[in-house]
């Protein structure tokens, strides 16, 4: 049964906004009461630059400035009890107003007792191995106007119940309530011609964003082998943007089931790195890997610095008709990592996916480094060359942008 949401309808986000509240002020008035919180995080200025005019109308162009503030609150009894953990993130954009927004990343109660602990509240989870792409990643919503790479995740509001033997671990989740993914305005940059209107979300549910989710995993180390095994059954976190009412995109977020499996193996300098899954409730059943490795090359001309070297190679064989489009249905991802273990902890990472088919390239660079004990300066650039039409990436085709974000902590 599908629930679709009508534009006049301001419980689009209602029941998440309300949960999030709730959970606001229970945990605050947890960490009022006590007397040791440990108070940290960060505030930052970002400049991103467009160096091209938008291909859209009502695209702005040039710079973007925005400001954003993400504090940790963390608390926890000299007698090892509950901790608790308090973490919100704000930014404000001067060009794109669905930039800017609030969202509570992690706001939980946790605990352990024997083998045995447990998580109730707001949280962000992350499974995977591989670095172009993580394709079994998927408890939390890609916070996708943060940034291009889906690393960014919205909290989700869950009860996870964790098991540690011998054997591994067994993490089951509950999930209570679906996060919609966050889209560029009218006026931002990197969105398609026709926006999206959240407001025409279609959701395979009859409780819309109110269906429960589920997912289970199991982890464990096996001599040099890291092995990951994973269930989810829920709403999609990925969503097909069929067009609707007014040309504009509306969301439509299937009802699907995915197994998972990452796999991890160290042998001295090598990483080799795997990452598969199956997906019902999109067309076909379908399967999707990512794989390859990472050398090190470990104090390069007898210096501190490490230089690490990564080739991984993409296919996704779902029917893009009745499935989310994706850039990475056969590509192959050709990076560098360099460490240069010095005091200010700098690093850098470029790297490049090329579509095999038709030879459009990302090409990304994000480099950062300390600057003294409190402040921080990183830099990114992704660039897109050789868009060809029909390829997923054509429409973001005049978007490479250059980000540098002076960061400091507290």
């Amino acid at each position: 049964m599908m629930n679709i949401q009508q534009p006049d309808m301001p419980v689009v986000r209602t029941w998440n906004t309300a949960f999030l509240a709730a959970l606001f002020l229970v945990v605050i008035s947890s960490i009022a009461s006590a007397a040791d919180v440990r108070v940290s995080g960060f505030s930052g200025v970002d400049l991103r630059w467009f160096p091209q005019s938008p291909k859209y109308d009502r695209q702005f162009s040039g710079l973007e400035a925005s400001t954003l503030l993400n504090p940790e609150f963390r608390y926890q009894a000299d007698d090892g009890g509950p901790q608790v953990v308090f973490i919100p993130f704000a930014r404000l954009s001067s060009r794109d107003a669905e930039r800017s927004h609030v969202d509570i990343r992690e706001a939980y109660i946790a605990d352990h007792m024997d083998d045995w602990d447990y998580l109730v509240g707001i949280n962000r989870v992350f499974w995977g191995v591989t670095e172009s792409r993580h394709l079994v990643n998927i408890i939390n919503q890609t916070d996708a106007i943060e940034d291009t790479d889906d690393e960014d995740k919205l909290g989700q509001p869950m009860i996870n119940i964790g098991l540690q033997k011998d054997w591994g671990r067994l993490d089951a989740f509950v999930l209570p309530g679906f996060r919609e993914r966050t889209f560029a305005g009218s006026d931002g940059r990197l969105r398609a011609d026709e926006t999206v209107d959240e407001d025409q979300a279609v959701f395979d549910s009859g409780a819309g964003t109110r269906h429960v989710d589920f997912a289970g995993r199991y982890s464990h180390f096996l001599g040099d082998w890291d092995v990951g095994l994973s269930l989810f059954h829920g709403l999609s976190r990925e969503a097909r943007l069929p067009l609707g009412t007014g040309n504009r995109r509306a969301p439509h977020y299937d009802l699907i089931t995915q197994t998972g499996l990452d796999l991890q193996y160290t042998l001295d300098e090598w990483l080799w790195k795997f990452e598969g899954i199956t997906r019902e409730g999109q067309g076909d059943t379908f399967a999707a890997m990512v794989g390859g490795f990472e050398y090190t090359f470990f104090q390069i001309a007898e210096s501190d610095a490490d230089l690490g070297i990564l080739t991984e190679l993409h296919w996704d064989g779902r029917d893009q008709t009745d499935a989310p489009s994706t850039a990475f249905d056969n590509d192959i991802f050709v990076g560098a990592r360099l460490a240069l273990n010095n005091i200010d902890d700098s690093q850098a990472l470029i790297g490049g996916i090329v579509d095999v088919d038709d030879g459009t390239t990302s090409l990304s660079l994000e480099a950062d480094t300390r600057l003294g004990d409190i402040w921080k300066i990183e830099a990114e650039a992704r660039l897109l060359l050789n868009t060809v039409p029909g390829n997923t990436l054509a429409s973001f085709e005049r978007d490479s942008f250059i980000n540098l974000r002076l960061v400091r902590y507290f």
